[in-house]
């Protein structure tokens, strides 16, 4: 385990040389918190709580804030709300979008982004249960649920090596769709359970009900998923005296009521209770997985020390008398808990979480934090340890040696990443650590790594933290990534393809080498969508009924390879590609940027025949994106024959240069040649360095600063870094690519999604989490066409990051 960074609030800065270590520095506030609290989502999403505003430090900003961030940008935290109570649980949904907080007063309150923007929040339903106090919370399951198969993690095909596995949804509504939702214990043991009604915005259906017969004081709760549908719940009122029970829970929506019922299950009394004159309290409950009901965690503390067993649901028959057999051979099966193992640490317990998601199934890890602000893993399989680090490890405030205090902080919640590479701390002065679980790729191995690559592009889990982890291989990981891509059905290929995009040029970004291929890779990924989005347009005659016109285009263009753009219109049916004027104008910037780019490929050849063998991605080699760039070509022809204002404009040397005739024309040439594996001939070299002497090239991929933690730059700091709130680091990071030669450059912001203009400081856009680009923040929708362009990247930037607002004076 290693820490990849830590950051505070300026006012703990200040404080750093304090005996105590745990003020703020503002008039004496203290900052302490032992109840603040982290929860990181599929997306790598950070949500945290603080008392004291990060914004605003001093008396006036006490309170309890709850915080936003990506771990990719953590000074950037956003505020959600500023409750009255303390907040008791925080809580991400599967996908990601929605976070539930409860507090001490009963409140449960249910947000999700405002437009998919990660820094804007808006309230979609909230209850109060009076006079209690929310202990534990989660999420309605969807009832998806994907897994790989160990007995053929190593095979070849996706279908072979995830399976879905059936899994019932929490609540089901008309149809049998998954319901959305929150259900809630309390420390008096109520069960609660708040449903979003879809049809009334801001409007719940809530339902609330004993766990039991009599209510029972609670002092730790966790709650599992059941195949069935179920929650699966394991409470403790605290002292060692006490059973640990177990209860299942189903939630119904009937109509536009909801019901409660529970039924108890198996309980079991700690094994380790042996200190004599002592009181031992059970401090956590932790299910080994939210999708695991069959095994627990018990931690405990007493007089400073603490333990923890793990316990297994088991199986037990029992023969059944001969006087009550109904069959020579009937037996009677009953369930119990087992207790499997202990391990005993020499600090109190203050904090334990397990494993989000096993992909692998049997894999999962327990992190247990002590009073000593150590961090322990264990495997789930016997209590097996796995690895230990310390925050005393590390001097987090740059302090020299006679002046560093222990700090009397110490670790009050913990949480791992969902794909299980890395873990966030929180602790009581509200500074945060990210942690790497497997510093080095070679502890997880090439080939877990390309697992957990391929369990993201189907799930859609975020795979930042993976990639944070990864310093070395990564060429090699991004290469096996694409042969077992490669090695898929054609189909499976068609629909992962985007989000492999997405993956894939991720990965080239981490290198400092790589920036060119990712390039091409975000350009690529492009292509692919403009030209779903042209093709979408176009509508059948009904002269043919056999193909579509994009299949026809297709087929003309490959059979046999035409230079002449005009010629080809001879071979298609006009009427099929015909288009109202309007929608072609509103498209008019995504054909400059076809044109423009196969402009900029062009140029680049004479580049290539100088450069070494180069390994990775290029899209000049790539055959077939030349061709859909061919195919889009001749689309952008006919369209400019209906509607003139709609071609790509350039400044040329003479009017009569047809450009968009030159594209074909070479790009027909390329791809000939590449169908024939001939090298480039001296001819179409000089034709492609005419161009920048006939045509005023733009540049294609603007290349911006960008500082973010994931970039080349940070496999070569001194870890962990140190951030502060709302102070932007110095980790600037430019991206080097191969300039070319008289190709215009702007000093303008560029939109990713719509490709125009921003200007040189735009006040307020839309910013990537991941990759930094920017988009305009408001839609100005003319016609149903770039409507719809503009909907397919509302939820996420075309690289796959989240969206935020972005001012100036950030």
């Amino acid at each position: 385990m290693e820490s990849m960074y830590t950051i505070k609030d300026r006012s703990q800065t200040k404080s750093n040389l304090l005996d105590d270590g745990g003020h703020s520095g503002s008039g004496g506030i203290s900052n302490d918190d032992d109840g603040a609290l982290c929860s990181l989502s599929c997306r790598n999403q950070l949500a945290f709580t603080r008392i004291v505003d990060i914004d605003n430090v001093g008396v006036k900003s006490w309170g309890y804030h709850v915080y936003v961030c990506d771990i990719n940008s953590p000074w950037n935290a956003h505020k959600v709300l500023t409750n009255k109570s303390k907040i008791s649980a925080l809580k991400w949904d599967l996908t990601g979008e929605k976070l539930a907080v409860s507090d001490y007063d009963g409140h449960v309150q249910l947000w999700t982004f405002k437009d998919y923007l990660r820094n804007e929040w808006m309230l979609v339903g909230s209850h109060h249960f009076a006079g209690e106090h929310i202990m534990g919370m989660v999420w309605f399951h969807n009832g998806k649920k994907t897994q790989l198969v160990s007995e053929k993690k190593d095979s070849p095909q996706y279908s072979e090596k995830f399976t879905n596995s059936p899994y019932a949804p929490s609540v089901k509504q008309f149809g049998g769709r998954a319901a959305q939702g929150v259900f809630v214990v309390s420390n008096t043991g109520m069960l609660g359970a708040v449903l979003i009604n879809q049809d009334a915005p801001h409007a719940t259906i809530c339902a609330s009900e004993s766990i039991g017969i009599t209510r029972q004081r609670i002092t730790a709760v966790d709650i599992s998923y059941a195949r069935n549908g179920q929650f699966l719940i394991a409470i403790s009122g605290g002292s060692v005296a006490l059973p640990i029970r177990c209860y299942s829970v189903s939630v119904r929506k009937i109509d536009e009521r909801c019901s409660i019922t529970s039924q108890a299950l198996p309980s079991f009394f700690v094994q380790d209770n042996e200190a004599q004159g002592s009181t031992p309290v059970i401090t956590n409950l932790k299910f080994v997985s939210s999708e695991k009901v069959d095994t627990l965690i018990v931690a405990a503390n007493n007089m400073g020390c603490g333990w923890i067993e793990l316990w297994e649901l088991s199986e037990k028959t029992h023969t059944v008398h001969k006087n009550f057999q109904a069959k020579t051979s009937d037996i009677f099966k009953t369930v119990f808990w087992q207790h499997q193992a202990t391990h005993r640490c020499n600090h109190a317990i203050t904090a334990i979480t397990t494993t989000k998601l096993p992909i692998i199934p049997s894999t999962s890890y327990i992190l247990v934090a002590l009073s000593d602000l150590s961090i322990q893993c264990f495997s789930s399989d016997g209590l097996k340890g796995i690895a230990a680090t310390s925050l005393n490890n590390h001097n987090y405030y740059n302090d020299p040696l006679p002046k560093r205090h222990k700090s009397s902080s110490s670790i009050a919640c913990i949480d791992m990443s969902w794909l299980g590479c890395a873990f966030a701390i929180i602790n009581t002065s509200g500074t945060i650590h990210l942690y790497k679980l497997f510093p080095e790729i070679t502890q997880m191995t090439l080939n877990h790594a390309c697992t957990l690559l391929e369990y993201s592009m189907i799930t859609g889990i975020d795979w930042l933290d993976l990639i944070l982890c990864i310093k070395t291989g990564i060429e090699s990981l991004a290469d096996r990534f694409e042969a077992s891509f490669n090695r898929q059905p054609i189909q499976v290929q068609q629909y992962y393809y985007l989000q492999f995009l997405c993956i894939k040029s991720s990965l080239y970004r981490m290198l400092t080498n790589g920036q060119g291929k990712a390039a091409d890779l975000s350009a690529l990924n492009m292509v692919h969508s403009v030209a779903t989005a042209f093709k979408s347009l176009l509508r059948p005659s009904d002269s043919f009924h056999d193909k579509f016109p994009s299949e026809r285009l297709t087929s003309v263009l490959t059979e046999n390879i035409i230079s002449d753009v005009d010629k080809v219109l001879l071979h298609i049916e006009p009427k099929e590609f015909t288009v109202e004027p309007t929608t072609l104008q509103s498209l008019q910037q995504l054909m400059q940027w076809v044109a423009d780019l196969a402009l900029n490929l062009l140029v680049r050849i004479p580049e290539q025949r100088m450069q070494l063998k180069s390994s990775g991605y290029e899209l000049l080699k790539d055959h077939k994106a030349l061709n859909i760039l061919r195919e889009l070509l001749v689309i952008i022809r006919i369209w400019g024959l209906l509607r003139k204002s709609c071609l790509p404009t350039y400044s040329r040397s003479a009017d009569n240069i047809d450009v968009l005739g030159l594209l074909f024309q070479h790009l027909s040439k390329l791809v000939q040649l590449g169908n024939e594996n001939q090298s480039i001939d001296d001819q179409l070299i000089d034709d492609c360095c005419l161009l920048p002497n006939q045509i005023m090239i733009p540049m294609v991929c603007p290349v911006y600063s960008m500082t973010a933690v994931a970039t080349p730059h940070f496999f070569f700091q001194n870890l962990p870094l140190q951030l502060e709130f709302g102070v932007k680091p110095d980790l600037n990071f430019v991206p080097e690519l191969n300039h070319i030669e008289g190709c215009m450059r702007y000093n303008q912001v560029v939109d990713v999604v719509k490709h125009i203009y921003l200007g040189k400081k735009p006040s307020t856009v839309k910013q990537c989490t991941r990759c930094r680009g920017k988009s305009q923040a408001k839609i100005t929708t003319r016609t149903a066409a770039i409507k719809a362009w503009e909907q397919r990247w509302l939820r996420k930037c075309p690289c796959g990051g989240s969206w935020e607002i972005y001012t100036e004076n950030q």
